[in-house]
């Protein structure tokens, strides 16, 4: 039977998130060298890790179409709202997003023609512009041109990532994890990562937990019949919250079922996980609003890898990382060239 409760707590030692930098340090001296031997048996050798990695299966943004209300993003028109009205924000988003998939490849690139959109759907407020759909092309998708934010902004707006485009590095010391943001699902959650792109620092960043696959799924992620659902729980975790930068909690967006190589929040943030296994026992209840791009996915299974110790949070038994692995946000490409 899967679990009846989810894995996750806040890490027992964090207080109130305040922006300052916590130090994760679990010393089991006595027990060391018979946890570590453990936790090598059950996890994948790293040939098994580089088999899977390229067999991880990334989530998409199709069947989302999810976008920013009281956000006006400017930039040049490729379509005018006064001459093209649709019923939907996810209608104008959609709409934006055939576009995109209609490049015109003359030029031999993968370049969207439309890359955001911003709709007038409040007919009170709207009036006469009620149902405008506005396709634009930003200079840059990743800083996109803002004219108005608030409450009292009658327009909803989204972005759509050409191929290639929307993807943010997590730079280690074992090398980068590329995630492909996911604008249609959960809009607010990129946003945020737009606003720590923007500031060039992500000090206490960290992975702290990290569970292999171990007996219990497959190179494929998917879960060998008749075993336990966990532990090891076959995920990486950490927080994503920016020494002074407040952290707004992230409401929940889309919240399709966790696959191998899904990126999603923690409750509502600033933890989060990278699953290393198929989860469907997880019941669809976590936002996720990125995918690591499948050929990274072997840089995390061997950061399950790593030295780690036991501990017990919320009464479900972790291993939680030795030495916490740090990390950079950056922007980055498929290619893995900034």
């Amino acid at each position: 039977m899967p679990p009846s409760t989810v894995p996750f707590s806040r890490r027992p030692s964090d207080g109130p998130r305040g922006g300052r930098l916590i130090l994760l340090v679990i010393l089991i001296a006595a027990a060391a060298a018979t946890l570590l031997a453990l936790a090598y048996l059950s996890f994948p050798s790293a040939s098994q890790a580089t088999t899977a990695s390229s067999m991880a299966v990334a989530p998409t943004d199709d069947g989302c179409c999810r976008g920013l209300e009281g956000l006006e993003l400017w930039g040049p028109a490729v379509k005018w709202g006064s001459d093209h009205h649709l019923p939907s924000a996810a209608a104008c988003c959609e709409s934006c997003k055939a576009m995109c998939k209609a490049a015109d490849h003359v030029h031999g690139d993968d370049d969207c023609r439309c890359d955001s959109w911003v709709f007038c759907g409040d007919k009170k407020r709207c009036g006469q512009r009620f149902g405008e759909c506005w396709l634009k092309k930003q200079k840059d998708v990743m800083a996109p041109s803002v004219v108005a934010k608030g409450d009292d902004v009658m327009w909803t707006s989204g972005l759509v990532f050409a191929k290639g485009e929307g993807i943010v590095g997590l730079e280690t010391n074992l090398g980068t994890i590329r995630i492909q943001l996911l604008p249609g699902c959960a809009p607010h959650s990129v946003d945020y990562f737009i606003e720590v792109l923007g500031l060039r620092n992500c000090a206490g960043c960290r992975f702290y937990r990290a569970e292999g696959r171990g007996n219990l799924w497959d190179a494929k992620g998917d879960h060998i019949k008749n075993a336990a659902y966990g532990p090891p729980y076959a995920l990486l975790q950490g927080t994503l919250e920016v020494d002074g930068l407040p952290f707004k909690e992230r409401a929940k967006e889309a919240c399709p079922a966790l696959r191998r190589g899904s990126v999603a929040w923690v409750g509502s943030g600033p933890e989060f996980l990278i699953s290393l296994a198929n989860h469907a026992e997880w019941k669809e209840v976590y936002t996720v609003f990125g995918s690591v791009v499948p050929e990274d996915m072997a840089i995390a299974e061997e950061m399950a890898l790593l030295p780690t110790s036991t501990d017990v949070w919320s009464n479900v038994t972790v291993k939680v990382l030795r030495d916490p692995v740090y990390f950079k946000v950056k922007r980055s490409t498929s290619s893995g060239v900034p």
